[in-house]
């Protein structure tokens, strides 16, 4: 197997969030669609940078992870994060999804200039935040994950 052999684990997810009632909304949206992905939470973007380094192994291979990523975080916030995990050749596969309050054009154009797979508005309501975490768990189940 060469070293960018396909990798067919379920990813995990991993919420940056520090809005306790938006991570108890996603875990309790989570339950409801039953999905089965397991599901870590930091508060801020140094605690996921943490939780990505350790979980990379000795092999230097990190599990495949979605992470949904809140912009407006104290100590290292989304933006800093994404610079951080994208100059990491560790980390920088990590797939990643913004899901804040802003929808400022510079946020977005930030963001995605930062390879973000998408970027979800927060106003639009649980209703939406059910339907992308559904297309998470989809997403998680079809794609192939480089090693």
């Amino acid at each position: 197997m060469t070293a960018m052999a396909a990798r067919h684990e379920i990813a995990r997810f991993l919420i940056a969030d520090d809005d306790v009632v938006d991570v108890l909304a996603i875990k309790r949206s989570i339950k409801q669609l039953e999905i089965a992905n397991s599901v870590q939470v930091a508060k801020d973007g140094v605690e996921a940078l943490e939780i990505l380094r350790r979980d990379t192994g000795h092999d230097q291979n990190l599990p495949p992870y979605i992470v949904t990523l809140d912009l407006n975080m104290p100590r290292m916030n989304g933006h800093e994060f994404l610079a951080e995990v994208r100059k990491d050749p560790l980390l920088c596969r990590v797939i990643i999804f913004v899901w804040s309050t802003s929808e400022a054009p510079d946020d977005i154009h930030a963001a995605y200039s930062k390879n973000v797979a998408g970027y979800i508005g927060k106003q639009q309501g649980t209703d939406a935040l059910r339907r992308a975490l559904s297309m998470l768990d989809n997403y998680s189940r079809l794609v192939v994950f480089p090693v």
